[in-house]
């Protein structure tokens, strides 16, 4: 099996369970308030720590009270979390999740101590990325970082995926080291500036990125599946039909099981089969960490 470095984002999840989403100027009233360890970085290194496979996380957190739940509920999942840096004086990071009776929902983040998972924090533990043959990140964290890895793994021969969540321009330098770029219709509108309205409109906007050097663009799509295009296919993978509660983690779940798969050595259109069976399962629980399946759950789907 090979191994997986997680590097992003550990936010203290503040999820709002409402009957619908407030308009705007709009005051009402809630249904509940969790707190669960979350964070696009830490949902991502869970999965793969879930599914058994092996992955390091690097992240920066607090010295408070949601910076240790983070690391514990990490470590409980075999995530190797010794590398994780606690920042004194400053706040873990916070999202405020806002889901609604239909499982839609609306997410805030405050990056707080994310924001200091820069470039002297990656250097100083350069190793791991030399250790590593998966780099997966997304961007809750500094672009400079992002940018700044995605560069670093390919001089070192590494696979990079992106999850270019929250969706920001990306320059053709980062896009040329990327190997699997996973966004949404949503986030691959706003990278490309393209229309992605229909499969041909995403299957343009996809063919625009293989343009600008990334190897393979997998577009999630909810309960339509996914896309994959490369220089070789264009192929539409259908989703798992399921009563969906709660997309909160959905995507995390996705790309953790995407990694977990490719680790272990499967094709990717399996890998992506596979991903789609977790994030199938995921969306029909609350939560986000907590959603997480695990393997045997993954296999016994049909």
């Amino acid at each position: 099996m090979k191994k997986v470095l997680v590097i992003g984002s550990l936010n203290m999840d503040l999820s709002v369970r409402l009957n619908t989403m407030p308009l705007v100027g709009e005051t009402i009233l809630g249904k509940s308030l969790n707190y669960i360890a979350g964070g696009k970085g830490a949902n991502q290194a869970a999965s793969i720590g879930k599914l058994g496979g092996s992955v390091t996380m690097l992240a920066c957190v607090g010295d408070d009270g949601f910076g240790k739940v983070e690391i514990d509920t990490l470590s409980s999942l075999k995530v190797d979390t010794s590398r994780i840096k606690v920042k004194k004086d400053i706040p873990t990071g916070t999202a405020l999740i806002y889901v609604d009776d239909n499982g839609n929902n609306s997410i805030v983040v405050i990056a707080a101590a994310n924001d200091y998972c820069d470039i002297d924090y990656i250097r100083e533990n350069e190793d791991l990325l030399k250790e590593s043959d998966y780099i997966l990140m997304q961007q809750e964290i500094p672009y400079e970082s992002v940018e700044y890895v995605a560069k670093k793994a390919k001089e070192l021969g590494k696979t990079v995926i992106l999850n270019p969540a929250p969706a920001r321009q990306l320059s053709d330098e980062l896009l040329s080291n990327i190997d699997y770029l996973t966004p949404n219709e949503t986030e691959l509108m706003k990278i490309t500036s393209l229309s992605c309205n229909d499969d041909k409109e995403i299957e343009k906007a996809c063919k625009y990125l293989l343009e600008k050097g990334v190897k393979n663009v997998i577009v999630t799509l909810g309960e339509n599946g996914s896309m994959l295009v490369n220089k070789d296919v264009v192929e539409k993978i259908s989703a798992f039909k399921v009563k969906s509660i709660d997309t909160t983690a959905a995507g995390d779940c996705f790309n953790g099981a995407l990694a977990t798969a490719l680790s272990k050595g499967d094709s990717l259109k399996e890998a992506i089969k596979f991903a789609s069976k977790a994030a199938a399962i995921s969306v029909t629980r609350k939560g986000a960490i907590s959603s997480l399946p695990s393997l045997n759950e993954i296999l016994d789907l049909e």
